[in-house]
């Protein structure tokens, strides 16, 4: 059989094609970018689809490219350093995308519960919960791959800039759901369950923490790499900073897919004693290994309680780091 060619007209195209050719396929959108439900429809409006998941690859390389074009472009200009507040909000806009798709899947869930509460066994009422159940699934996959796209995207400005994208609120949590739906109380269940798994998961724990200024990302990322490769299926619990040594270790979670816990401070009470509390609560979780960076107060106080326990640990002084040249 004879190879098609298509031609080329700018040096340009010639690279893309290659970088096509070349790049992998990311797990995580292969994963995202598989059908779960075979009637599509995201709005109670729109007609029901079955039509195909875009190109995993292809979505993954445009998703790339969005956020390095806008480097590209302003490179060598005088706007190259307002390069990163753009390309934060191309991140930004796959969040908030994520977000509103999840908030709509709640509520399409909270509709499947009042249905199965009212079920009267009529034709009509099955009909509805059926369809119930399409829109609920249907949001839970379109969450689910703009959500991969984000953190891809979110990669690729941390690799650009070398600091990490964090979300202004809520935490990053990409997971794709399973397709089969038996019986609408099932499906509710299953929905709940993955919702606790993918903010509460199952692994060996390592706790982390640090101060909100820090330079030396490497010695972090190093630290982390290392305890992965002993501790393949870790959990990482953080004390859900948005900067300084939390956002890097979240960055390296997203980049290597560790879970990722956030331990923020609600649920904790008001006042003074708040972060010691939660330093008490991630000690109770058992972990099997920390590492703590200088930083305030509360790091020292985390510090003697790992050293109490007889925690395996890791502990970085900021005088520590080795500074960029």
């Amino acid at each position: 059989m004879t190879k098609a060619f298509r031609s080329v007209r700018s040096f340009q195209e010639i690279a893309d094609h290659v970088a096509l050719e070349t790049a992998q396929l990311n797990d995580g959108f292969s994963a995202a970018f598989t059908e779960t439900v075979e009637r599509f429809r995201i709005d109670r409006a729109e007609d029901v689809t079955d039509s195909d998941m875009p190109d995993a690859l292809e979505v993954q390389l445009a998703t790339e490219m969005l956020v390095r074009t806008v480097f590209d472009v302003l490179r060598d200009t005088r706007l190259e350093t307002i390069a990163d507040r753009i390309a934060w909000g191309i991140v930004h806009s796959f969040h908030k995308v994520a977000d509103q798709l999840d908030g709509d899947a709640d509520k399409a869930a909270r509709k499947i519960k009042e249905l199965v509460r009212d079920a009267d066994g009529s034709e009509v009422m099955m009909g509805e919960l059926e369809e119930a159940q399409t829109l609920c699934q249907s949001l839970d996959e379109a969450r689910d791959a703009v959500a991969c796209m984000r953190d891809h995207a979110a990669a690729t400005f941390h690799a650009e800039t070398g600091r990490p994208w964090s979300s202004p609120r809520a935490s990053l949590v990409s997971s794709k759901r399973t397709a089969s739906v038996v019986a609408a109380t099932d499906f509710l269940a299953a929905r709940r369950q993955r919702k606790i798994d993918a903010h509460a998961p199952k692994g060996p724990i390592v706790i982390f923490s640090g101060g909100q200024q820090w330079e030396d990302h490497r010695q972090i990322t190093d630290t982390l790499d290392a305890t992965r490769a002993r501790i393949p299926n870790m959990v990482l619990v953080t004390t859900a900073q948005d900067k300084g040594c939390d956002a890097i270790a979240a960055a390296w979670a997203a980049k290597t897919g560790t879970p990722l816990v956030a331990f923020s401070l609600a649920g904790m009470g008001g006042g003074k004693r708040a972060g010691f509390s939660r330093n008490e609560r991630m000690v109770a979780l058992r972990p099997v290994e920390a590492v703590v960076c200088e930083g305030s107060g509360l790091q020292s106080h985390l510090a003697r309680l790992v050293r109490a326990k007889g925690i395996p640990a890791h502990f970085f002084r900021a005088a520590d780091q080795r500074r960029a040249a």
